[in-house]
């Protein structure tokens, strides 16, 4: 008989990603946590083969795999690449590998009802006959991760001016006027100046400072931006590919002037969504291609 990986085994392994997951802060991308799992947990020579058709390691594809019941029951969250651990998840931590499958198969079948109003199966076990779908899923799990990290590569990549630049063509895409880009040296606490008509007249006016690589937006910068937002109708854009430190974000909140936040996610988020509209010399920043898959096993 051709030797299987239990559910009750599978529930060991999500456990220790979990557990890594939570220990790493409760964010982190898939891939790092594999890496910080494998020498931590003692895999069977079956869980460490490499799966014929994909080149697949086995126990990673069955966690890339079992992340779909992971998500439909709420323990964990997938947003831009990364896993994030919710209040449900770490509760998980604290109950037996046994239970918290018979937890999350719960969990599946009440979301799958919910869909689309019909009896689901058992979230597919390991077994060989099941094979071909674990793979998919793990290719697919694995071929986002690569491109959403060639993709924010790139964009560290490109000099602060590019980077800019990038803002500014992203702007360009969804519509509005780009009438001033700041040069090299001092700016004033403004790097792009975004109009919805030509002259300026028709509101909202935004004033973009932008930020890139490691550092982190401070509260100091946002006082910057708030003290140029004097006219009625304009707005404060800060783009930072570098995130926000808790007091920026806190500062922002409490502002009496209108500034939106976007951080990395974002950006790529909105770059996909308007890409046909970017010129071609803003692609040329930052080029993507489309690609199809075959649909993994549950995404929607």
């Amino acid at each position: 008989m051709a030797e299987v990986v239990t559910r009750n085994r599978v529930g060991e392994i999500l456990q220790a990603v979990l557990h890594e997951l939570n220990a790493v802060g409760g964010e982190a991308r898939l891939g790092e946590l594999l890496k910080a799992v494998e020498p931590k947990f003692k895999f069977t020579d079956h869980e460490k083969a490499l799966l014929e058709k994909s080149g697949l390691i086995r126990w990673q594809s069955l966690v890339q795999f079992y992340s779909i019941d992971l998500v439909k029951a709420g323990a964990i969250k997938k947003e831009a690449n990364k896993w994030y651990l919710t209040d449900y998840g770490k509760e998980l931590l604290k109950v037996s590998p046994v239970e918290m499958m018979r937890q999350l198969g719960e969990r599946y079948r009440a979301w799958k009802r919910s869909r689309d109003a019909q009896k689901a199966p058992s979230p597919a076990e390991p077994e060989e006959e099941d094979q071909e779908q674990i793979e998919r899923q793990a290719s697919y799990e694995k071929a986002v991760e690569q491109a959403r990290t060639g993709i924010e590569e790139h964009i560290d990549s490109l000099d602060p001016y590019d980077f800019q630049q990038l803002v500014a063509e992203l702007l360009i895409a969804m519509g509005y006027h780009v009438p001033f880009v700041a040069p090299e040296g001092p700016d004033g606490g403004v790097d792009v100046i975004a109009y919805r008509d030509p002259l300026g007249t028709q509101t909202p006016r935004i004033r973009v400072q932008v930020k890139h690589r490691n550092q982190k937006v401070t509260v100091n910068e946002v006082r910057e931006l708030e003290g140029v937002l004097r006219r009625e109708g304009d707005i404060g854009l800060i783009v930072s590919s570098g995130g926000f430190t808790g007091e920026a974000e806190r500062e922002i909140r409490s502002s009496n002037k209108h500034i939106e936040v976007m951080d990395l996610n974002r950006l790529i988020k909105l770059w996909q969504e308007n890409y046909e509209k970017v010129r071609e010399s803003g692609k040329k920043l930052l080029p993507l291609v489309r690609l199809y898959f075959l649909a993994p096993t549950e995404e929607s």
